[in-house]
């Protein structure tokens, strides 16, 4: 490609506009699709397969960035008024420009629930509806913005027929799952080997991505009451687990040239779990792994993880990790996420070199999704 690029946003969000499920759904499974409802409470709640799902405080917070700096009122919007850019990409290419980004790599906001789906078929039939979506949304910006394709992982052979489906007819080079069990399967599950070959073959990044209220099982959210704790808690230890599945489980060392992506759950867990895994990789009194690499350097060769901006470890990480292998978002358009002056962020950071934070603001995203 022509286009330099120097600011990735590796982790940005759309809006799924209400009339995708209808417009680009297989008739088959139209009546099924997600749908809007008003909760009891009075706030927009997402109805798919028969479960209530999404924040209580309502599906408005996932079009209200600004809401950090009080910008938004988050509490009082409606999903249809969120953001314009989330749903329309001539609307987002000029806030992309508002921070100097030259590319951003997109996942979804309602699709975040897909997996919290029962019926394989149905899942399936969600994800080809949305991945056909994103990438007409795409198509206007083809150098600057980039779908992340939803994956079907409620069945391995669908899940598969999905992503050579992203890759070869829409040019996505990536899919997303969430690092929430799948029937029960962790990532290294015996039954996910023909998935982790496809992808090898492929050459498509695969990015580990959470969401909160999104009807799947989480850990730990069982001994907490409260949004913030239940919140701090699904994003971190859920991608805590899942690379402690990747890595200790032998999929980065089965399959060396798969690269995955552990996004928007904070970035400073990744040292002292990766030194963990080292030191019972070196006793063999706890070596059960199979391993005959260093989970470190299986990091290292095939793994990347998403800081956000105002981490305070950020610097300390990119020493111990490398700075090519880190990622940072913006989130736009949800409302925790930060917009404007994410990128800057980190470019005023005093105690980075230039390379440093070039590869951090760029190098790594170039790297994971393969953009060169």
């Amino acid at each position: 490609m022509s286009r330099t690029y120097n600011r990735i946003d590796a982790d940005g969000h759309i809006l799924e506009p209400v009339e995708l499920w209808d417009k680009y759904m297989d008739p088959a499974y139209r009546d099924r699709g997600p749908q809007i409802i008003i909760g009891d409470n009075g706030k927009e709640r997402l109805l798919l397969e028969g479960k209530v799902l999404g924040n209580p405080k309502g599906l408005g917070r996932l079009g209200a960035i600004g809401a950090r700096q009080g910008a938004v009122a988050e509490d009082t919007m409606m999903y249809a008024d969120g953001r314009r850019g989330g749903f329309d990409p001539h609307a987002r290419i000029p806030d992309m420009d508002l921070d100097g980004i030259d590319a951003a790599f997109l996942y979804p906001s309602i699709g975040l629930f897909s997996g919290a789906v029962e019926h394989p078929k149905l899942a399936a039939a969600m994800c080809r509806a949305y991945n056909r979506w994103l990438a007409d949304y795409c198509s206007p910006y083809p150098d600057r913005l980039f779908g992340v394709a939803m994956l079907p992982m409620q069945s391995i052979d669908l899940a598969i027929e999905e992503m050579k489906f992203a890759r070869k007819q829409l040019g996505m080079r990536g899919g997303f799952l969430r690092p929430n069990p799948y029937n029960g399967r962790m990532l290294d599950h015996p039954d996910y080997r023909p998935f982790w070959e496809e992808a090898q073959e492929l050459d498509f990044s695969i990015g580990l991505h959470e969401g909160s209220s999104g009807g799947m099982p989480t850990v730990g959210v069982d001994r907490f009451e409260g949004r913030g704790a239940r919140h701090i808690i699904s994003h971190t230890m859920e991608m805590m687990l899942a690379a402690l599945s990747v890595i200790w489980g032998g999929v980065c060392e089965r399959f060396p040239r798969v690269r995955i992506a552990f996004l928007e759950s904070g970035g400073g867990w990744i040292a002292p779990w990766l030194d963990r895994m080292d030191r019972h990789f070196d006793d063999q009194g706890f070596n059960d792994s199979g391993l005959t690499i260093r989970p470190s350097e299986l990091f290292r060769r095939n793994c990347w993880i998403s800081f956000e901006p105002v981490e305070g470890n950020l610097s300390v990480l990119a020493d111990y990790i490398g700075p090519h292998k880190i990622l940072w978002a913006t989130d736009y358009p949800h409302a925790d996420g930060f917009f404007p002056g994410a990128p800057d962020l980190i470019a005023n950071r005093k105690e980075l070199s230039a390379e440093t934070k070039h590869q951090i603001l760029a190098g790594g995203a170039m790297g994971f999704y393969k953009l060169n």
